[in-house]
This record gives C-alpha cells, structure tokens and sequence, in this order.
C-alpha cells in the first residue's frame, strides 16, 4: 500500500504558489492542511477511474471531450443559479455535439475547484501602490486593498467547503431529472431568438423529441436517457491544497487526488523537474497537461515517459493552447511525434487562452473569430495526420455577460463594460457557447 507520508519528493520547486504568512511551512498553512487531510473526499476513486475508461474511448475515437466552466470560480458566485446556467450550457453544448456526432460526449465542468489562477506577475500596481496579484479566491481576494491581498491559507479550507456544495449542486441537477433529455425544449430557452442558430436548434430538439417519444411508445425508457454523468475538473496548482486532499484507495491501496475527478498541469507549473508534475505523475487520476506555441514533440514525449510510462489507456491528456495564428503551424509537429510513439494521448483543443488580448479600453478580451478559428485548425491538423480530434476546453458561463468580443450578438469592444463580471480571464457567454457547439457539430459531421 502507498505511504502518503512517502508519496511526493521533498525538496521540489513549485511554481505559482502563493507566499503564504509564515512561510510555505508555517502555523497558518500547516493549519489549514491538518484541518483539510481530516475531511471526506469529494469525489471518489472508482468515479476517476470510470472518467478515465472513457477518456479512454475518446482517444481510440470512439468518444468527443466536453470541458467547459469559469475560468476562476468565486466564492460569491457559488449561487444555485450560476450552477445551474453553467450545467444547463454544457449539457445544450452536449446535445449539439452528441446529435451531430453520434458519438457519446464526456461532460466535464470547470468548477467545484477552479478557485485559483496562475499569474504572470506576483504583484499588481494601480497609481504608486504595489499589492500582490490576485491569485484566485483560493489564494486572496479581489478587491485591491492590503488586507483582501493578503494571501489566507484558511481560504483553502472555503474552497473545500464551496466545491462540496457545488458538487451536491451538480449531482442533484444531472441525476435528479433535470439533465433530462425530454426537457431538451427547455434548455434551449434564451437562445432561439439567435436569427442564425435559434430555428436550427429547434429543430435538432424536435428530432431528438421525436425519436424519444417513438422509443417511448416502443416501450424503451432507458436511465440514461434521464440522467447524465459530468465530472468535475480543475487546474491543480495550490498544491498544499492538492496533497492534502489524496487519499489512498481502500480498493488498490493506490494514491488519488480526490479534490477532482481531472485535473490538469499548466504550461507555467509543467517542469519536468518540478513539484507539480512529480504530484501528478504519483495520483492515478486521469491527468491534462496544457501545452503551448513553444512546446515541441520531444517535450511531448518527455511528459509522456514522465506521467503514463507503461502507456496506460485514458491516462493522460493534452489540452493545446497555440493560438489561431499559431496552431496550424505548431500543432503538427507535436502530434506526429506523439503518433509514431503509439502514446494513448487524448488530444484536446484550447482555443481560448492562447486569443487574448488587451482591447483599448482596458479590458482583457477575445474575439469569437479567433476561438473558432483555433477550433478550425486543430480539426484540420487532425485530419489532415489521420488522428482523432478528441474535444475542446472552454471557458464559459450561463450569463449574458459581455467579456469576448463578436458571435451570432456582434458584441463590440464598446460593449464589453456592460456586463463584463469575470474574476480573471474573459469567458463565452451562453449564447457564445452554443455557437461554438453548433460549429464544432458541423466539422464532427463533416469527418
């Protein structure tokens, strides 16, 4: 049986963590550590293990990789309808995908431990004041005073306590009837007034409603019809936060990080060398690794022999983020390599943080036209090498915000004061997404 007390290296360098009072083995964060290695799991292993079979199906082609939530969750926007919003738009986006493709969809939400950000800068200046950055409510607060700056080892204990309600949230919606897919009518409420999208949509629901009331009438009512699995997933950067959260299986005697079903490693934190990929290569769940413009095949192949040695199905997947100007060029060369070595590598796209820009007004954006267009790209290296296209990773929300600029709403840089309520990066709104879907469906049907 695994020895927690033996499990990671000591001595490691951890990128991105935050400068704790007292020192990263100090009173303040020692406490909140003792009092997080007391509570329950918030998922359980053979709920990671059933996300990495079909991590699994999706890399052998046989399945399509939804990810989508906040970029940074909050603790204010922890509410039940937020919830909702972001469930109710990944399950339409599903529904898109799943009808266009005819392949099962893994619905995987950005939430339920979303709660802290890396940062390029490890302070903030406004005017002549200096405060460290904004790490995520994990980590800090928002507001720019010094104390909500101050970095508080007890929010580590919030986020638990938050991700536990929201994961109660999320299992009560997706296996209590809401995810439904009879109520397919419902969730496209909000977006048939989209002149391009709305009568498409409704049509696909009436197909769909079609085919479920002759299955009905045949006397098949099937539970899967009524209820969807969704996992829950989250960059794993804290990593007190992390350790202190795997357990050791009582099943395997094996070691998983039971604060997710998946978490992923950033291209800031990705060190061969470094604290955060010896944590991921020593938890059995299946694990992202972000990979950016700069990376090359033989970096691929390093991460690899690092994370999924013996090659082990659904273990591991590649979330890329080039940039639309970039992926075409980049992309290639990476997943050749990766190809001839016979890796299972699930293959996703990031069309988002690699699209960012700053627009005049001060406001951090992206254009609809360039996620698409990264989106465009990926499908098309892919096809073009002969391998599978497994999903996309977003950043989005249920709300009417106004954070990324164009879609089916022509939102203008001018309008993105209107409801621009993002912690940190800027996300698709509801109306956003599903275009996205609908796009995405249509190169899954053209393969």
């Amino acid at each position: 049986m695994t020895n927690l007390q033996t499990l990671f290296t000591p001595g490691l360098i951890a990128a991105q963590q935050p400068e704790w009072p007292g020192g990263p083995t100090g009173e303040p964060i020692a406490k909140a550590v003792t009092a997080l290695k007391k509570l329950p799991p918030l998922v359980f292993a053979g709920e990671c293990d059933n996300l990495k079979a079909k991590v699994a199906e999706a890399q052998a082609g046989r399945a399509f990789w939804l990810q989508g939530g906040d970029c940074a969750e909050t603790f204010a926007s922890a509410t039940a309808d937020s919830i909702r919003n972001r469930i109710k738009t990944i399950l339409q986006m599903a529904a898109v995908l799943q009808y266009a493709s005819s392949m099962p969809v893994i619905k995987v939400g950005r939430m339920a431990g979303q709660f802290a950000k890396p940062r390029s800068s490890g302070t903030e200046t406004r005017g002549d004041v200096t405060l460290p950055a904004y790490r995520g409510d994990a980590v800090n607060d928002i507001e720019f005073t010094p104390e909500s700056r101050n970095p508080d080892p007890q929010r580590l204990v919030q986020v638990y306590n938050t991700s536990a309600s929201t994961l109660n949230l999320v299992r009560a919606f997706t296996q209590g009837g809401f995810a439904d897919l009879r109520q397919v009518h419902e969730w496209n409420k909000g977006f048939t007034n989209d002149p391009r999208f709305g009568q498409r949509y409704e049509q696909m629901a009436g197909e769909i409603g079609r085919a479920l009331n002759f299955m009905s009438s045949a006397g098949v009512d099937p539970e899967s019809f009524k209820k969807v699995d969704f996992y829950a997933s989250h960059e794993a950067l804290i990593l007190e936060y992390e350790k202190a959260l795997t357990r050791i299986d009582s099943r395997t005697g094996l070691a998983y990080d039971v604060s997710g079903h998946f978490v992923w490693i950033g291209e800031r934190t990705r060190q061969l060398d470094g604290a955060h990929m010896d944590f991921a290569a020593k938890v059995q769940n299946p694990i992202g690794v972000k990979l950016g413009p700069k990376t090359t095949g033989a970096d691929a192949l390093a991460i690899i022999a690092k994370l999924n040695p013996t090659n082990e199905p659904g273990r591991l997947t590649f979330i890329t983020r080039m940039g639309a100007g970039l992926i075409r060029e980049k992309l290639p060369e990476i997943v050749e390599t990766v190809a001839k070595s016979g890796a299972h590598i699930l293959w996703v796209c990031d069309p988002m943080h690699g699209n960012t820009y700053e627009a005049p007004s001060g406001y951090k954006t992206r254009r609809f036209d360039d996620v698409m267009d990264e989106v465009r790209g990926f499908f098309e290296v892919h096809k073009k090498l002969g391998t599978h296209p497994g999903g996309i990773h977003i950043e989005l929300t249920g709300d009417d915000v106004t954070e990324c600029v164009g879609g089916g709403e022509q939102i203008s840089e001018a309008d993105l004061a209107s409801r621009y309520e993002t912690a940190c990066d800027p996300r698709l709104n509801h109306t956003q997404s599903l275009e996205l879907a609908f796009l995405v469906a249509e190169m899954l049907r053209d393969r």
